[in-house]
């Protein structure tokens, strides 16, 4: 599959999922656990990234880190994370 058909695939699924999607009311509870599933989650997909990567299926391996990277931000965003993103800014000696 090629970049762009996988960019297709991915943009159709995710407005499938808004269309569709039904947001919940009240405050979220979210516990240890689902937070702790959650890191896993990324840190999986960091794995397969690395894995795909050695493969030279590079459009797996950008897929693979942006997911990860999508679960670290939302974690950031509930609150139940606290990270920056590193900058390309060079480091001082």
């Amino acid at each position: 599959m090629s970049l762009e058909q996988l960019v297709i695939k991915y943009i159709s699924s995710a407005e499938k999922v808004f269309a569709s999607m039904q947001r919940t009311n009240g405050s979220l509870n979210v516990t240890e656990e689902q937070v702790e599933n959650l890191i896993r989650y990324a840190k999986d997909y960091l794995q397969d990234a690395k894995y795909y990567k050695t493969q030279k299926n590079l459009e797996v391996a950008l897929t693979s880190i942006a997911y990860c990277e999508g679960l670290l931000d939302a974690l950031k965003l509930i609150g139940a994370a606290r990270f920056e993103w590193p900058t390309n800014q060079p480091t001082k000696p």
